[in-house]
């Protein structure tokens, strides 16, 4: 079976973030529009390939405040950076643990990231359709992406932590 094309169906996919907030706790949030396609033979996942796009618009952290100020120029600049896109440039790993590694550009700004991927495998939907599952995390520092508006508390810590956990689940359609 050669590589074939999917399409991240947005409907059943979650791209979240966890951040430290004072230090004590963590905020989670999630971004609720994206789009992106993956090709994929799942007898040989490296040769694979995923690109996606994700609306900076659409964070939403559960308070509408903070949604507006991680908008604004102190931190995503939604404005001037409308997207955060990841393009892969590499897929290692066998059976259904994978490392995607890629571009991932956020404020402007392109880094290399891994994702640690588990392949939850697939079937066919009752819509006549081909479905597969995968989950993935990484860690990034957002300080590597200009994202470097914080404040330091009196205790010494910081308001908002550097380092960003992603978690993605994500269901693919076959094109």
């Amino acid at each position: 079976m050669a590589a074939q094309t999917w399409n991240i169906d947005p409907s059943h996919s979650h791209i979240q973030f966890a951040v430290r907030h004072m230090v004590i706790s963590k905020v989670r949030g999630r971004f609720n529009k994206f789009s992106g396609s993956l090709s994929f033979d799942p007898a040989a996942p490296q040769s694979g390939s995923v690109q996606a796009t994700i609306e900076v618009d659409s964070i939403d952290t559960t308070d509408e405040k903070r949604d507006g100020h991680l908008k604004s120029p102190d931190f995503f600049d939604a404005a001037k950076f409308s997207t955060l896109t990841f393009k892969s440039t590499g897929i290692t790993g066998s059976g259904s643990d994978l490392k995607v590694t890629g571009d991932l550009t956020i404020h402007g700004v392109t880094k290399s990231v891994t994702l640690d991927v588990e392949s939850l495998g697939g079937g066919k939907d009752p819509w006549g359709g081909e479905r597969q599952g995968f989950s993935a995390k990484t860690t990034i520092n957002r300080q590597e992406f200009g994202l470097t508006w914080s404040q330091t508390l009196e205790t010494g810590g910081l308001l908002v932590g550097d380092k960003i956990e992603i978690e993605l689940d994500i269901e693919a359609v076959k094109a």
